[in-house]
């Protein structure tokens, strides 16, 4: 799986978690430079606080386009610190 935005591959892996839907991204699969900090939380009530990263490429932003579970529940364990994406960022094979 990839996902992509703005023609650019944020992540790449054959190893993904789906979970709801949504591919998680192996930390090691990650291209770190498209990612930034965010300041935007959320919580889930069965995988717990997420945490989000705004996705920039070639210095256009797509804020909280991308999160992660530093310290998910038990029952979302195997998504730690994996990577997940939407607001526009396309995930395919």
């Amino acid at each position: 799986m990839k996902a992509i935005w703005k023609a650019a591959v944020i992540a790449e892996s054959d190893a993904t978690v789906i979970v709801e839907g949504n591919h998680y991204f192996p930390p090691e699969s990650i291209n770190e430079e498209f990612l930034q900090p965010s300041d935007a939380s959320s919580t889930c009530p069965w995988k717990g606080l997420a945490n989000y990263y705004d996705v920039v490429v070639n210095g256009e932003r797509n804020e909280g386009a991308a999160w992660y579970y530093r310290n998910p529940k038990p029952t979302a364990a195997q998504i730690k610190d994996h990577v997940a994406f939407w607001k526009g960022v396309e995930v395919r094979s």
